[in-house]
């Protein structure tokens, strides 16, 4: 669990009260909720009694560097509210800037990374994980090499989930991010399609 109540101040102190996350409301992020609803797409497609992640913001309790905002940090969580890893908004936002990434790839890729890290941590599972060689799968451009490193400019492709493939074989895409379905057997798939169209018939 990544969030806390209080947490000590040192030796004769006592604790300090931190303020509890709270769940963000639909469209308060709507380029974040865009890119959850896309990883929730493959989180039910593979694993199916997981319900669907969230995203939470935890406010600040530490005082912003010079320069920059103080401002409360968002996390892709479980629906209990628990996170792993990194915010999905900039830490270190300077004045003016953006409070979302600007583009829709940047997006996904970081939603989709900070959700595989709170589902593998917090459900102590791999996920996602490749069809083909049984292996986790983590979030990159398509295209890139297998040399590719994170942070790295010039791809410019939309986000996949990428395997790196058997001791032999060189790394590959396996599906865009949000379209892991298309890569279940065949009788799996047809069990989802029907799961979808009887929620969709009682909403």
């Amino acid at each position: 669990m990544n969030y806390f109540s209080s947490f000590s101040i040192g030796p004769g102190h006592g604790r300090q009260h931190l303020p509890v996350p709270r769940r963000i409301e639909p469209g308060q992020w709507p380029k974040l909720d865009a890119a959850l609803a896309v990883v929730n797409r493959d989180l039910k497609a593979t694993l199916p009694g997981q319900d669907a992640l969230i995203l939470v913001l935890a406010p600040s309790w530490e005082t912003a560097p010079q320069g920059a905002i103080d401002r409360d940090q968002i996390y892709v969580a479980m629906p209990d509210g628990r996170w792993h890893g990194n915010a999905v908004n900039a830490s270190d936002l300077e004045v003016g800037g953006p409070l979302e990434p600007d583009d829709a790839t940047t997006v996904l890729t970081v939603v989709a990374d900070a959700a595989q890290e709170t589902i593998m941590e917090l459900l102590w599972q791999v996920w996602p994980i490749c069809p083909a060689h049984k292996i986790g799968m983590h979030p990159r451009p398509e295209g890139t090499t297998e040399d590719w490193c994170q942070g790295e400019t010039g791809s410019a492709g939309p986000p996949v989930w990428w395997c790196r493939g058997s001791r032999d074989a060189t790394g590959h895409d396996v599906c865009l991010v949000g379209e892991l379905a298309t890569t279940l057997p065949g009788k799996q798939r047809r069990a989802l399609r029907r799961s979808e169209r009887q929620q969709n018939g009682s909403r």
